[in-house]
């Protein structure tokens, strides 16, 4: 069934980033204007964060469609390909310092940018485990797995097993990597302020990054104008306030982060939901 799907992005993927990256921005606006659920969230989350630039809410709208329109060729190119389309790296000497000492290195990429560049570029310097959930509609998955899972990425489910496969990368000093600001399921997160409003928060990468043995940045790909590529973007996590929770932490590392480039944060995502099964605000 996955057949045709794969041959249609196999021809997009030929396309340069320039002309995807076009077609996302009216996916964007096109995505924008026909759901108001979505279009509610934007809005609601750019004002809790204190955000009220038409400027940046355009940027953030066409984002969202630039990061479909973008897959194709970050899945389907040779990874040598997808790396050239990385035209600088901020940050990163920590990182890969750590990697050359074969240290344990957690990179957390929270939905920001292009998270797919952030991983095969990775990959170039150190292994690196990746966890993922298997998206809603079935044909897609075995597209995703061959997109994403190449050269030293490997992926790995998001649930148990995985998190097994994620701390054995890390025991033989590789790297591990998943979306810190994801909202997690019942059982697996506590409630910790993001941008001023309590949001469920998932307790695994915040104990992660407390682990002294663990070296643990925030890493996104940041998008140039035109389709001229991308700049990795890599954080070391900064130092824990006093009384401050391991989750609040996290989140106000994120917080930071979203405030270098906003515009390429995913402000859609209904970040403050109650999952199903989890324990109520109080």
């Amino acid at each position: 069934m996955h057949r045709f799907p794969r041959f249609l992005l196999l021809l997009a993927a030929k396309l340069p980033l320039r002309v995807l990256h076009a077609v996302g921005t009216v996916l964007g606006w096109a995505a924008y204007g026909m759901s108001p659920t979505y279009r509610r969230h934007l809005r609601e989350n750019l004002a809790q964060a204190g955000v009220s630039d038409a400027r940046t809410r355009h940027e953030a709208i066409a984002a969202v469609g630039q990061m479909v329109a973008e897959i194709p060729a970050l899945w389907f190119r040779p990874q040598q390909e997808v790396a050239a389309l990385v035209k600088g790296v901020e940050g990163a000497e920590e990182a890969l310092a750590a990697a050359a000492h074969r240290r344990p290195l957690l990179f957390l990429a929270p939905h920001m940018g292009s998270f797919e560049v952030t991983a095969q570029y990775a990959s170039l310097q150190v292994p690196i485990t990746v966890l993922y959930r298997a998206p809603k509609m079935t044909w897609l998955d075995p597209l995703m797995q061959e997109g994403r899972s190449r050269g030293r990425v490997r992926l790995a489910p998001a649930d148990l097993s995985g998190v097994r496969e994620l701390m054995a990368a890390l025991k033989r000093g590789e790297a591990a990597g998943f979306l810190p600001d994801q909202v997690p399921g019942e059982g697996e997160g506590e409630w910790a302020e993001f941008f001023g409003r309590p949001a469920y928060t998932m307790t695994l990468a915040a104990k992660l990054v407390e682990r002294a043995e663990i070296e643990a940045f925030l890493a996104y790909a940041r998008r140039l104008p035109r389709g001229q590529g991308y700049v990795i973007v890599v954080r070391r996590l900064p130092e824990k306030l006093a009384g401050e929770s391991a989750t609040r932490r996290l989140n106000r590392a994120i917080e930071a982060l979203v405030r270098e480039c906003p515009g390429q944060y995913l402000w859609g995502y209904n970040r403050y939901k109650t999952p199903r099964g989890a324990k109520p605000l109080p």
